[in-house]
């Protein structure tokens, strides 16, 4: 089984700004003035605002050809293959992959009070109504800092028994995603990273380029064929 982790350097080629380089009014912005309960409890419509500009620019960029090649990889290799994505938007999906995704996504808005998820396109307004529960508090369906990112049971599990783990386009400074290539060496699984630079994380292989590059050429040679946009 191989697991693969994306983060923001997969989708940074699709031109979307990390979390920390939005630019413009939120450029400067600290993340936990919009990232964390508290600043919610706050200040709703100023974090409301600043997810509604995420999704905004989401939505208009499109899948690269790493997300595309990961795309044939899945589809190739099905169930044996676990992708797992610390980003927020849906470029895996429109590249044709279905990824776990552990901190949440723009396109889902989460009921603060009885936990439902809903698809969710454009802006979302404060005191938007749950179609569950009926009440007025949808949030963005992000996983924000002092909360459990998604699916970590399904994650771990699949560590454990990885024959491979690849880390792509991704720091390794946040946990516990930061843990994930050390968690699946020691339980015998190959490490490969796939980076722009080295992290000096606990991995057996690094390849360092750009990830339209690098990862439509690991992929072709995983599949021993070549994919294409």
């Amino acid at each position: 089984m191989i697991v693969i982790l994306t983060g923001a350097g997969i989708s940074a080629e699709s031109g979307l700004a990390t979390f920390r380089d939005l630019g413009g009014i939120w450029s400067q912005v600290r993340l936990e003035e919009v990232a964390t309960p508290e600043a919610f409890r706050a200040d709703p419509e100023r974090v409301q605002a600043f997810y509604n500009a995420r999704r905004a620019q989401a939505a208009q960029a499109t899948p690269n050809a790493a997300h595309v090649a990961l795309g044939h990889l899945q589809a190739a290799l099905d169930d044996d293959l676990l992708l797992v994505t610390q980003n927020v938007d849906d470029l895996h999906e429109r590249g044709g992959a279905k990824a776990v995704h552990m901190h949440g996504s723009l396109f889902s808005a989460l009921c603060g009070e009885c936990g439902a998820r809903e698809p969710w396109q454009g802006e979302l307004g404060n005191g938007e109504r749950c179609a569950a529960c009926g009440l007025e508090t949808l949030r963005p369906d992000v996983v924000w800092f002092g909360e459990m990112p998604y699916h970590m049971e399904r994650i771990e599990a699949a560590l454990q028994k990885a024959e491979l783990f690849v880390s792509i386009g991704t720091s390794g400074q946040v946990y516990p995603a930061a843990g994930f290539a050390a968690l699946a060496r020691d339980c015998g699984a190959d490490t490969l990273e796939l980076n722009l630079e080295a992290t000096g994380g606990a991995f057996d292989r690094v390849e360092t380029g750009r990830a339209t590059e690098i990862v439509p050429l690991w992929v072709q040679k995983t599949l021993g064929r070549q994919v294409s946009d």
